[in-house]
C-alpha cells in the first residue's frame, strides 16, 4: 500500500488557498443577498444563496462606498470578485469588487425604490422645474460622440431653426457611465464666462433605445442629483417613448425621442416667420379698422359744429356792443361827478360847517374816553389791586390765595401781603 504524503494543518490550509485563489481569482457570482449587515469600519458581510447553496461575501468600505446600489436582503444581484479562503475557520469567502442588480424584476424592484425615496426628498417636485427657454443661442448635448442621436439632434436642429450645439461625449451604458453623464452635466454648468466657451441656454441629456439594464445608467442617484442641481435647464430624451427612466421625473422636461428633444427645443424658422407675418397683417387691419372709426366719429362730430366763422361773427359784434355800452356809462359817470364838484363849489360854507360839527364830536369823544381811563379813576381815590405777577385781583378769595399783592395809586405802587380776611358786611364802610 502506497504511503501517503503528511501535511501540517497549515501546509494543507494553504495549498487549499493557493489553488482556489489561483482558480477563482476573477469570477461573477449571481444570487440572492441574504444576512446583510455593515460593520462600524463601513465593510459589508453577506452571503449569496440560491435554492441550494449559501456563499459566504465581504465588501470592504471603499468598494461598498463605489457601489451603484444599496445591499440590503432579498435583493438578486450579480457579484464580481474573487474567491479567497480564511484559514482560521477552513472556510471560503467571496471579496466583492463589483455588485449589479441581476434580472429585470430586481431591477424593477430597485427602480420603485429608488423613485420613491426620491419623491419624498422633492426631486420630483414640478415647482423645482425650470422653463424651457422659447429660442437658445447655445444647446448642450449630453450622449454618445458615435451614435445616431447625436446625428439626429444636430439635423433635426438645422432643419428648424440653425443654433449652435456644443457636445459633450460621454459613454452612455456599462460601468461608469453614471458618473460620466452627471460629470457632463455638471461640467456645462460650471463653465465660465472667460472660459471662450459659451454656456449652454438648455441641456438635452440623450439616447437611443436599449434594454434596462442598457438604460439603467439614467435611473442611477448620480445622475438624478446632477439634473436636480443644474441651473440649466434640462431635457431627457432617453430611450422610446415607453421607456421611462428617473431622469425624466427629475428632468425639467422629458422628450419621447431624441429627435423630439429637438424639436422641443427649437420652433420651425418658417413657421416663425409665417406666423410674424400673419400678425403683422392682422396689425395693420386692426389699425386700418381703428383709424377709420377715429375717422367716422370726427366727421359726425364735424356735422354737428356749427360754421365757426358765423359764431365768432355773433360774438365779435356783442363784443362791439359792449364797448360802446362801457364808453356811454364812463362818460354819464364823469358828468354826475363834475355836477357834485360844481355843487360843492357852489356851498364851500355848507361843507364847512360839516367838518366843524364831526371836530366838536371827536373832542367831545376824546373827553369821555380820558374820564374812564385808570388814571383819572385811580386820581379819584381807587386803587388798583393785583397779585406778585401784576395779575388783576378780583375779590377777596383771590387776594388771600395770592399771598401777597401789589396795590396801584394814581401816585405809586403798595406791596402788602395778607394778614386777615373778612366779610366785608362786619364793616360799617361809611361810618365816622
Amino acid at each position: 500500500m502506497e504511503e501517503l504524503k503528511e501535511y501540517s494543518v497549515s501546509e494543507i490550509s494553504f495549498a487549499i488557498k493557493r489553488c482556489v485563489e489561483n482558480t477563482f481569482d476573477k469570477v461573477r457570482v449571481k444570487g440572492e443577498i441574504f444576512g446583510a449587515k455593515r460593520a462600524d469600519s463601513g465593510h459589508w458581510y453577506l452571503a449569496l444563496k440560491d435554492e441550494n447553496s449559501v456563499l459566504s461575501a465581504v465588501c470592504w468600505r471603499g468598494v461598498a462606498l463605489q457601489l451603484p446600489l444599496k445591499i440590503e436582503d432579498g435583493l438578486e444581484v450579480v457579484a464580481t470578485g474573487k474567491i479567497t479562503t480564511f484559514a482560521g475557520k477552513s472556510s471560503y469567502q467571496l471579496v466583492i469588487e463589483h455588485l449589479e442588480v441581476a434580472g429585470t424584476g430586481a431591477l424593477l424592484k430597485l427602480l420603485e425604490e429608488r423613485k420613491q425615496q426620491f419623491l419624498k426628498e422633492g426631486l420630483f417636485d414640478a415647482a423645482h422645474k425650470k422653463p424651457i427657454p422659447f429660442l437658445p443661442d447655445v444647446i448642450g448635448v449630453v450622449t454618445s460622440p458615435s451614435g445616431a442621436v447625436i446625428r439626429d439632434i444636430i439635423h433635426r436642429v438645422r432643419d428648424r431653426f440653425k443654433r449652435r450645439i456644443i457636445v459633450w461625449p460621454t459613454p452612455v451604458q456599462g460601468e461608469g457611465a453614471a458618473e460620466k453623464i452627471a460629470e457632463a452635466v455638471k461640467g456645462f454648468n460650471n463653465i465660465r464666462a472667460d472660459s471662450g466657451i459659451p454656456k449652454p441656454d438648455v441641456l438635452i441629456v440623450a439616447r437611443g433605445g436599449g434594454s434596462l439594464e442598457d438604460l439603467w445608467p439614467f435611473n442611477e442617484e448620480v445622475v438624478v442629483r446632477a439634473v436636480y442641481e443644474s441651473e440649466i435647464p434640462v431635457i431627457s430624451a432617453v430611450g422610446h417613448e415607453t421607456d421611462t427612466m428617473l431622469i425624466d421625473y427629475v428632468a425639467d422636461m422629458r422628450a419621447p425621442t431624441p429627435t423630439g428633444a429637438a424639436e422641443f427645443v427649437v420652433p420651425v424658422r418658417a413657421e416663425l416667420s409665417a406666423g410674424l407675418a400673419e400678425l403683422d397683417s392682422r396689425r395693420i387691419r386692426a389699425v386700418g379698422r381703428y383709424l377709420s372709426g377715429l375717422r367716422q366719429i370726427f366727421e359726425g362730430v364735424c356735422r354737428g359744429v356749427p360754421n365757426l366763422g358765423q359764431i365768432l361773427d355773433q360774438h365779435r359784434q356783442r363784443f362791439d356792443e359792449r364797448i360802446e355800452r362801457l364808453k356811454n356809462a364812463v362818460t354819464n359817470f364823469m358828468n354826475m361827478k363834475k355836477k357834485d364838484l360844481s355843487a360843492i363849489a357852489v356851498k364851500p360854507y355848507f361843507a364847512q360847517n360839516i367838518a366843524e360839527k364831526n371836530k366838536i364830536r371827536l373832542m367831545n369823544l376824546s373827553h369821555r374816553l380820558e374820564a374812564v381811563s385808570i388814571e383819572q379813576v385811580l386820581k379819584r381815590g381807587f386803587a388798583w389791586v393785583s397779585d406778585r405777577h401784576f395779575k388783576t385781583v378780583y375779590d377777596a378769595s383771590a387776594a388771600k390765595r395770592a399771598g401777597e399783592l401789589n396795590v396801584r395809586f394814581a401816585d405809586g405802587i403798595v406791596k402788602t401781603k395778607i394778614a386777615e380776611v373778612r366779610d366785608a358786611r362786619q364793616f360799617d364802610l361809611f361810618d365816622d
